[in-house]
């Protein structure tokens, strides 16, 4: 092929079927076999504003550590989930949540903290954390970016929504595998 525009359309053509076999192949197939449930631009476009309204809030609460607190939504359904330090700054949470604007329902996921957290404590729980989250990462069974990853005191606590039951029970085991995990809370729910 000497001539030029020849050359750069089989170029083009190649480069394209490469992307898009690259891009098919490294989709994960879902394990079930069951569709994952629809969910439209508009629908996530609310949900995120939900959810930044929740945070907003909880970050202008004087009560609560919101830091500590996850908030995830999905077709309305807020899923808080973390850790805090006593049963009012989880009650707080729960009514700051339900008076937000387009809050349908509520999954209270937290857990109470207990005992005293030291320095050695936070870094040894976000080193776990991090090496959890890098785990479900390179598992392409899991959809891993909608599952979120507390830790306190070398327990892990694994939050949001998959679309199967086989999502939820792969991240559990494969938090467990971590080194220092002491127990894994599963508090994930398949997608309505």
């Amino acid at each position: 092929m000497n001539n030029p525009l020849g050359l750069r359309i089989l170029t083009t053509t190649i480069a394209g079927v490469m992307t898009i076999s690259m891009v098919a192949c490294n989709k994960p197939a879902d394990s079930t076999g069951a569709p994952a449930p629809n969910i439209t631009v508009g629908t996530e476009i609310d949900d995120s504003v939900v959810t930044t309204r929740v945070k907003s809030a909880m970050l202008e609460d004087a009560d609560i550590k919101s830091f500590d607190i996850k908030v995830e939504t999905r077709k309305g359904e807020v899923m808080l989930s973390g850790f805090v330090d006593n049963q009012t700054q989880m009650d707080r949470a729960t009514t700051l949540t339900r008076t937000i604007e387009g809050v349908k329902s509520l999954d209270n996921k937290i857990i109470l903290k207990d005992g005293a957290t030291t320095v050695g404590n936070k870094l040894d729980d976000s080193v776990i954390t991090t090496r959890v989250k890098t785990a479900l990462l390179a598992d392409a069974s899991i959809k891993s970016l909608d599952v979120m990853v507390v830790t306190r005191k070398g327990e892990v606590q694994l939050s949001g929504f998959v679309n199967n039951q086989g999502q939820i029970d792969r991240a559990v085991e494969v938090a467990r595998a971590i080194e220092g995990v002491t127990k894994v809370g599963n508090d994930m729910s398949v997608k309505k």
